[in-house]
């Protein structure tokens, strides 16, 4: 007999109808399923950017989720007590949810998971968020890779399964009320910075499959060759998408691999970035401190500079560095920066200002509307010197040079930078529309004299890198999820 107790599917960062494995397991069981997103603590502590980000991931998925049969239900609380009141109201008999591998994902799930099975209950979580799970990657002697390369090398021949079928249709079960979007309030922290980031932003599974096929129409046969220059549209700009589960990395490494069989130039480096990816989650579930301790226990006693008024300049994008105010600026008004830029303006922090790679970080989790905890950390701590790299504190990227390599004629300076810009276009003079008023910046204002001469800053940092003890081993702490 065919068991008819509803599935409740507990939603979090997977909010696509392709390639989904929960949601294709639930159309294929035939029982009633019930669709609901709680916001839990952990998601509360997301940052602004990326609280923003998921309303609009929410809005545009829940509509999508109805034409297939099933309301998506929204509710505030503990993950462990809403989803048991959740239960008891509806008679559902399982819980089902993708797998999420940030450390206190795991934790959270692992404490529900555990309880629900107690109670009598089913409780399953199914992939979907990467193409291959840590555990699954291991070196000859059974342990985790710690350096990119020969992860890819391990990686790249292994089978991917083809994506799933798109689901059209889902049974519904009990109807049950849950708060409106508004009330959740996920924009608040926003305030009138959501409005100029919502005009860059693309929201939604639709929006993500039309920025693959536009790259790989437009974009692939030129990405390995331009895909470091700022001010050009070279990348398949699919971050933001990943980030939400509006698109899986399946389809996205099946597009990438026909590419790659196809002859089209870029299209091994666009896999081997998606793989970036994967070596971040892979790095983040075997040391999962990644985000708040430096990858080298040797780098403990490194002098970091904490907060400070330079700290602020850099956030503010008022370094004095053009095309490192210039990205700083390009996140402030889109919730995203290009990611040569990232490195760029990652290293001025670190090495020309010596300051904490964690402030950094948490600027960028704040600002960020694709928002990826590994691949933050893991890209943090690389630029830094103290994370996974042979020889890290050689690495010092210099603003001017590379301004001068990758923006050559300063149209992406041009485009995010109003001061000294009699004609600033519309991108430029939106970061003051974005801003807290209290910072008091206004487009008419002199540009920032430099906090610091740029050889000077490197020959500082090259020192204070070569005085520092080279004791300690990397450690891992592996998280471990209820089978």
């Amino acid at each position: 007999m065919r068991d008819e107790t509803p599935i409740l599917l507990w939603l979090r960062r997977d909010f696509r109808l392709s390639d989904h494995p929960m949601l294709s397991a639930a159309a294929a069981s035939g029982r009633p399923v019930l669709a609901l997103f709680i916001l839990d603590p952990l998601a509360e502590a997301y940052g602004a950017a990326p609280k923003w980000r998921l309303e609009q991931a929410l809005a545009a998925f829940a509509p999508a989720l109805a034409a297939c049969g099933v309301p998506l239900v929204l509710r505030r609380g503990p993950a462990l007590a809403v989803l048991r009141q959740v239960l008891a109201e509806s008679g559902a008999g399982a819980v089902w949810w993708s797998r999420d591998l940030d450390p206190a994902a795991i934790a959270r799930d692992t404490e529900v998971k555990t309880a629900l099975r107690a109670e009598g209950l089913e409780a399953r979580s199914f992939d979907g968020q990467l193409l291959f799970a840590p555990w699954a990657v291991q070196t000859g002697q059974g342990g985790p890779y710690r350096v990119y390369t020969p992860y890819w090398r391990a990686v790249r021949g292994l089978t991917v399964a083809p994506p799933l079928a798109p689901v059209t249709a889902l049974r519904p079960g009990p109807v049950l009320r849950g708060e409106s979007l508004d009330a959740l309030g996920l924009g608040r922290a926003m305030r009138r910075g959501g409005a100029v980031v919502a005009k860059y932003a693309r929201v939604g599974e639709a929006a993500a499959q039309a920025r693959l096929e536009r790259f790989l129409r437009e974009g692939i046969e030129t990405y390995q060759a331009r895909r470091d220059f700022l001010a050009e549209n070279a990348t398949s700009e699919l971050s933001e998408h990943l980030a939400w589960g509006e698109i899986s990395p399946r389809v996205i490494w099946h597009a990438g691999a026909q590419a790659m069989a196809e002859g089209r130039a870029g299209a091994e480096t666009f896999l081997k970035e998606l793989v970036w990816r994967e070596f971040a989650w892979h790095l983040m579930f075997y040391y999962p401190r990644l985000a708040t301790e430096n990858w080298r226990p040797d780098w403990d006693s490194f002098p970091w500079a904490g907060e400070s008024a330079a700290a602020e300049r850099w956030r503010r994008g008022q370094t004095g560095e053009p095309i490192v105010d210039a990205a700083m600026r390009e996140m402030y008004v889109t919730g995203r920066m290009h990611n040569r830029a990232r490195m760029i303006v990652a290293s001025y922090l670190t090495k020309h200002l010596l300051t904490d790679w964690r402030i950094g970080l948490a600027w960028f989790e704040d600002c960020l509307i694709d928002h990826d905890p590994a691949a933050n950390a893991m890209g943090w701590q690389w630029v830094a010197g103290c994370g996974p790299d042979a020889a890290p504190y050689f690495r010092i990227f210099n603003p001017a040079s590379q301004a001068e390599k990758f923006d050559p004629e300063g149209r992406y300076r041009r485009a995010w930078l109003a001061e000294g810009n009699r004609h600033a276009p519309q991108t430029a003079q939106d970061f003051f529309a974005a801003v807290p008023r209290s910072w008091g910046l206004v487009p008419g204002a002199a540009l920032s004299a430099p906090l610091i001469d740029l050889a000077a800053g490197r020959d500082r940092a090259l020192a204070a890198y070569a005085a520092r003890p080279k004791t300690g081993q990397t450690g891992t702490g592996a998280a471990t999820i209820a089978s």
